[in-house]
């Protein structure tokens, strides 16, 4: 009889901080070489549930532990951090907390130089790693410098070389473009495949990790395992809608163009997925009928960039004569591959940086002329790394921080930090202390932070990182109310297709720093060219449309029309 290498058995654990326990009740076995998915909404318990694995919990989090965690023969509570790192590798979901090293190459050669592998050694497998995620020839970069996901990237590479059993990694997608997310459940795949290791991966983009199959899903609520099984089984039932996760895409399309899905074997799969002739037809209606379209925006232009070229270090410029015009009350995804200049164009946007060539006007106003402080009164920027953000011990007061600044009285800026912490989901943790919630609920904190100015035009760089679907969902149902409602400019830098495709209208798409693409968000999520330039990926709406022999195009834009007069008519 086969031993289990992780052994969860009456478990539970209450951080010092905590008046409840964050885990209880956890009776849990993973076997060797088993691929496991740890599914859950935030506040769940999965990263607890990891940080238990790999001795972050107790020796670094301190708490109360009931019951029994084994891990590789080891209870976790008598051991050492330092012990159980030889048998469990992690990559976390905040990569600055795990960079040691002053230099890309060093942060990746950190597990071999405390193995005392030699220099000559060392060199060719930092060039293997950084060669697998796309990030050579950044070897001498300061990792803390690097963008979100070129930090996610720098981490996967540094973390190939440790030589453990139990290989972790939390949300592992969360800063990553499309493609590289596709290369990294590869990575991981291929980890898992070859070499025999014990995998957990944590994450909230399902459709993402189900791209390559996983042994099984371990789904928590409030806490507990609420389910332990295999994707098929997951996909066709109820719970994951139960527990706030959001399915993949073509599965909601199945859903409404009314497919029987209890009968359809391999659902996890949609290439492998046979359809019946009936559900055959019955998508092909679905995708082909006319509906009501889309409304193109012709308000005025509030934003615009006029052969716009920037530089960071006055040699390499990293946008290049970018030209494009944002009119009021669009919502607009800028999407495109990590390093190709989106959240540099944020920047020119806010004024924190300014063109060296070309011209960005704000409400046909040169922002050359405006000062930060001027433009910041119109334009709103929640950055991707909330850690760049935060300033403050308390959430209350970091919500409220910039209406205090601006001299609002106390009873005004209460009720609109009220409004954004309610709206972000965090009301109830509003005398927390910062420090004490985890990476997804600061980032709600920076968002909950702008949303309470109010601004005119609202940028949101990677909103949606590591968030579950219920926290997504209240802060777009927010944002499209301020859209909606009080006309407010919202811009979405992005990875993630499904906001594009469900909360955007147009997107504009950059590469190596050039705007190579401009267009409808169903036309741009179906043209081959953009999507394999910007390191893109076809939606599974593409690949479902192309089983079927229909037109990507015509199919994502029925999808997308379906999806608006249904939620128009549930308001």
């Amino acid at each position: 009889m086969r031993e289990p290498i992780i052994a969860f058995k009456d478990f539970s654990f209450r951080y010092k901080t905590q008046k409840n326990p964050t885990l209880h009740n956890i009776n849990l076995e993973i076997y060797p070489g088993e691929k496991v998915l740890i599914l859950g909404a935030s506040g769940s318990g999965k990263s607890t549930l990891c940080n238990c694995i790999n001795g972050l919990i107790p020796f670094s989090y301190e708490g109360e532990i009931k019951g029994s965690c084994v891990v590789n023969g080891i209870e976790t509570k008598t051991s050492s951090i330092f012990k159980l790192s030889n048998s469990v590798g992690t990559v976390l979901q905040d990569s600055d907390a795990q960079f040691v090293g002053l230099t890309v190459a060093e942060d990746v050669s950190f597990v071999m130089e405390n193995n005392f592998i030699p220099r000559s050694e060392m060199l060719p497998v930092i060039k293997k790693n950084l060669n697998m995620v796309h990030m050579q020839g950044f070897e001498q970069h300061v990792p803390f410098q690097l963008s979100g996901g070129q930090k996610q990237k720098v981490a996967i590479a540094g973390v190939f070389n440790n030589d453990v059993k139990i290989m972790i990694f939390d949300e592992p997608l969360a800063a990553l473009d499309p493609q590289m997310g596709m290369l990294a459940v590869d990575l991981i795949d291929e980890l898992a495949r070859e070499t025999n290791k014990t995998v957990i991966i944590v994450e909230h983009r399902l459709e993402d990790v189900l791209y390559r199959p996983v042994d099984r899903i371990i789904l928590m609520s409030k806490g507990e395992i609420v389910a332990d099984v295999k994707p098929d089984e997951l996909l066709k039932g109820p719970m994951l809608k139960e527990s706030g996760i959001r399915e993949p895409l073509y599965l909601t399309a199945m859903k409404y163009a009314g497919c029987d899905i209890q009968d359809i074997d391999n659902i996890c799969n949609l290439e492998e997925m046979v359809l019946s002739d009936e559900n055959k037809d019955k998508l092909r209606k679905f995708f082909t009928e006319e509906r009501e379209k889309v409304e193109e925006n012709k308000g005025d232009v509030v934003l615009s960039f006029k052969n716009v070229s920037y530089s960071y270090d006055g040699v390499e410029k990293v946008l290049k004569d970018v030209s494009f015009d944002i009119r009021k009350g669009e919502r607009l995804a800028i999407i495109g591959k990590n390093g190709a200049g989106k959240s540099t164009a944020a920047k020119l946007m806010t004024g924190i940086c300014r063109p060296v060539e070309g011209t960005v006007t704000l409400n046909g106003k040169d922002t050359k002329e405006m000062t930060i402080k001027e433009i910041g009164e119109t334009v709103g920027y929640v950055m991707q790394d909330p850690n760049n953000m935060i300033v403050k011990d308390l959430i209350k007061d970091e919500v409220g921080l910039a209406l205090t600044i601006r001299k609002m009285p106390q009873e005004l800026v209460d009720e609109k930090v009220k409004v954004a912490l309610e709206t972000c989901g965090l009301y109830k943790m509003r005398n927390w202390p910062v420090d004490s919630i985890s990476y997804g609920q600061k980032k709600r904190v920076t968002v909950a932070s702008m949303m309470a100015l109010e601004p005119d035009i609202l940028i949101l760089d990677e909103p949606t990182a590591g968030q579950d679907f219920k926290s997504y969902t209240d802060i777009m149902n927010f944002v499209n109310i301020l859209n909606k409602e009080y006309g407010k400019t919202i811009l979405f830098i992005t990875h993630d297709m499904h906001l594009a495709i469900e909360n955007t209208d147009r997107a504009i798409v950059f590469s190596d720093g050039k705007l190579i693409d401009s267009n409808k968000v169903f036309s741009v999520l179906s043209n081959e060219e953009t999507i394999r330039k910007a390191h893109l990926k076809q939606t599974s709406l593409y690949n479902l449309a192309r089983k079927l022999d229909i037109d990507p195009e015509m199919a994502i834009r029925h999808f997308i029309e379906f999806e608006r007069t249904l939620k128009r008519n549930e308001q």
